[in-house]
């Protein structure tokens, strides 16, 4: 049962560029918040790669692991995800076989297959061969790349071959579930994103799972929307950060991170409101109690072996302290299930 098990968690960020900031504000905070969740005892630190969106700044995915990696000097920082069809694979292993040359067994690397933007990115992006029907073939030679050279071998990611960097397939269906069970690789899904798939596609994982050299038994991180604060009563106002973001993110508009807001009222049509509302149905708000409730209701729910925490917040002073409260709950509820081991 998760409540007997010291559940890791970690952060995904996105470089987020507030309305009326910068990218380079975007860039110090991202390196600010990844050494804060560092002394906090987050696992990992990973990046997500997007295109054509105003607002988020981790297009160069792999440069800002770079950046991150070479500024901490323990937690774990990785792509959540790097967009595999967007990339010759050969190009991939070699950029985090780099990387986990330069800081061994630190890198992680999370692919996807959505474009990581519209689709005016998509056709800029993927003007030459590669589908997100090619992706099964696409992983496989990726993994090939990484894994240590043949005698005889033509091509070899140099660097990237024979450092087995540890490959995560990231999904918002159940499709990739179904992909990672069967190539025996550890699985992460959006549920900050899909959340009406989330159960489906970890029963799905877990029932079709197959051992393999990269993972005995199936591993399930699910990304958790997170606004914690010091009261539920300001929670719920910072979330509103949130809600806006997303209101943009359907309208098509740019997504710089707005300041919250006293009321969502007259601010969105009802359709939005539920379409809003339910890409936040498994979200965490709320003071430290009642985030230490939610994380507890969702990992009896998911049995997810790790949780990845997102957080949209127009202060970066407010993101830092969201964080905190995070790792103190997950600290205290790891402490309950060590307590209720030795009883």
């Amino acid at each position: 049962m998760t409540e007997s098990r010291n559940i890791p968690y970690s952060i995904l960020d996105l470089a987020p560029v507030r309305f009326g900031g910068t990218v380079a504000d975007a860039y110090r905070n991202t390196l600010d918040l990844a050494r804060h969740a560092e002394r906090w005892g987050y696992r990992r630190f990973w990046l997500a790669e997007h295109h054509n969106m105003p607002g988020i700044a981790s297009a160069a995915t792999s440069v800002l692991i770079a950046y991150v990696a070479g500024s901490t000097s323990k937690i774990r920082v990785g792509s959540g995800g790097v967009m595999l069809p967007n990339h010759p694979p050969l190009v991939i292993a070699e950029q985090f076989g780099t990387l986990e040359t330069l800081y061994p067994g630190r890198i992680d690397l999370g692919i996807g297959r959505a474009p990581g933007g519209d689709r005016v990115a998509a056709h800029a992006l993927r003007r030459a061969v590669g589908t997100e029907e090619d992706f099964p073939r696409q992983v496989a030679e990726l993994l090939a790349y990484l894994a240590p050279a043949a005698p005889g071998q033509r091509l070899q990611a140099f660097p990237g071959a024979g450092t087995e960097v540890p490959v995560w397939l990231l999904g918002s269906s159940t499709y990739s579930a179904q992909l990672a069970a069967g190539l025996g690789l550890p699985f992460s899904f959006a549920s900050h994103f899909a959340p009406d798939l989330l159960l489906d596609a970890i029963h799905i994982y877990r029932d079709s799972f197959k051992p393999s050299r990269y993972l005995r038994e199936p591993y399930v991180m699910a990304g958790v929307p997170l606004v914690a604060a010091d009261t539920d009563a300001e929670a719920k106002h910072l979330a509103t950060s949130a809600y806006l973001r997303q209101l943009k993110l359907i309208r098509g508009e740019t997504i710089f991170v707005p300041p919250p807001v006293d009321s969502m009222e007259g601010r969105w049509s009802e359709a939005e409101r539920q379409i809003v509302e339910s890409r936040m149905d498994v979200a965490i708000i709320g003071g430290p109690e009642t985030v230490r409730h939610q994380i507890s209701e969702f990992l009896r729910k998911t049995d997810a072996d790790e949780l990845m925490f997102i957080s949209d917040f127009y202060d970066p002073a407010h993101r830092l302290r969201s964080f905190e409260i995070a790792a103190e709950a997950m600290e205290l509820l790891a402490g309950s299930a060590s307590e209720l081991q030795r009883l």
